[in-house]
């Protein structure tokens, strides 16, 4: 599965009693991405912007993805960078959502 197959896939609704991926499973998934990492069972990614009017149209572009995904990211914002945390907390660890996001997250900034 590569990065862009991720990205042109749905997320699935997560009510709990799903397990989350091994640190195995999860390796191998964050494989398929570039510049993520996974810092304390999070997938992390830390954006560069010029100015804050490019940081803050990222961040409502991404608002709008969450929403449509229904699964949504913890937002570290400054003037000019968005640090992106996905984890799915019903599951307790990290799941297929979390790389789904991530390369989603990626194809916007590609914009």
């Amino acid at each position: 599965m590569t990065a862009s197959d991720l990205a042109s896939r749905k997320c699935k609704p997560c009510e709990g009693g799903v397990p989350p991926y091994t640190e195995q499973q999860a390796r191998a998934m964050l494989a398929q991405l570039k510049g993520w990492v996974i810092e304390q069972g999070k997938l992390v990614k830390l954006y560069p912007f010029t100015n804050y009017y490019q940081t803050m149209a990222f961040v409502n572009a991404l608002a709008w993805v969450s929403h449509r995904e229904d699964h949504h990211p913890d937002l570290a914002v400054g003037y000019n960078k968005c640090r992106v945390e996905y984890s799915t907390h019903a599951a307790g660890g990290l799941t297929e959502n979390d790389f789904i996001c991530a390369a989603k997250c990626d194809r916007l900034f590609k914009l």
